[in-house]
């Protein structure tokens, strides 16, 4: 098993419903690592080798999980330009964190996890950074909320990324999205072999909102609950090259 495939069954594992698991890399205070200075969130901010860069990628973690979960980002991708602040979700769930409750009542959670981002990315801008050079990236539930939240914002970013996840009401996520929302770039990859979200849902969402304007483009892999380690993994490190 090589170095990526080590990680990514960690995450696997992690993300198990009901049934999360330690990251394999060992928690450091966020106090100590976070150069932006955010307070909204629980956060830990992975500097650039490069000092003098800017480019960010903010990383929002799936159900069960927390920003342990995708510490290997930096290290197998190896950019030296890209700044990485990953967030922790607001609520607790067995040893990781959540956006939003479980299905039906996935919606209030979402309203209140929209607005904290709201703070979240107000913050990120008084530390000096632009969103032109900020790419948003969420997997499963972080992947819908690049999406409830991303798609009505009036920011402008790089690129939002969006990993085996999907919307909760796609009809009103296009009735309220904004001019800034559907024209970013967007990245939405989704397993066949999904066992956790649906693919055909995540499929079908996407296309309903590419055909009402955004600015999507939708890839399928032969995977599970997961990011493929081989042609997706080099296509997330292309588009973080061209931030």
């Amino acid at each position: 098993m090589n170095l990526i495939s080590f990680y990514l069954t960690i995450m696997v594992s992690s993300l198990a419903l009901g049934v999360p698991k330690k990251a394999p890399l060992k928690k450091m205070s966020s106090k100590k690592e976070t150069a932006l200075n955010v307070k909204t969130l629980d956060s830990i901010f992975l500097p650039a080798k490069n000092p003098q860069s800017k480019k960010l990628v903010i990383v929002l973690h799936g159900r069960g999980d927390s920003f342990e979960g995708f510490r290997w980002m930096p290290e197998i991708l190896g950019l030296n330009d890209i700044n990485y602040l990953m967030v922790n979700a607001p609520d607790r769930y067995f040893t990781g964190y959540s956006w939003y409750d479980l299905p039906p009542n996935q919606e209030a959670g979402i309203l209140r996890s929209r607005k904290l981002l709201d703070k979240l990315i107000e913050e990120v801008l008084a530390a000096g950074y632009s969103l032109k050079e900020t790419i948003l990236f969420g997997f499963s539930q972080g992947s819908l909320m690049t999406l409830e939240w991303g798609g009505r914002t009036n920011h402008i970013f790089a690129a939002m990324i969006g990993v085996s996840g999907y919307v909760l009401d796609e009809k009103k996520l296009l009735e309220e999205a904004s001019s800034a929302g559907k024209a970013v770039p967007r990245f939405i990859s989704h397993g066949t072999m999904d066992g956790v979200l649906p693919f055909d849902q995540s499929q079908q969402q996407s296309i309903y909102l590419k055909k009402g304007g955004f600015n999507l483009d939708f890839h399928s892999y032969r995977k599970a609950h997961t990011i493929d380690e081989r042609e997706e993994m080099g296509q997330l490190e292309t588009l973080y090259k061209n931030i």
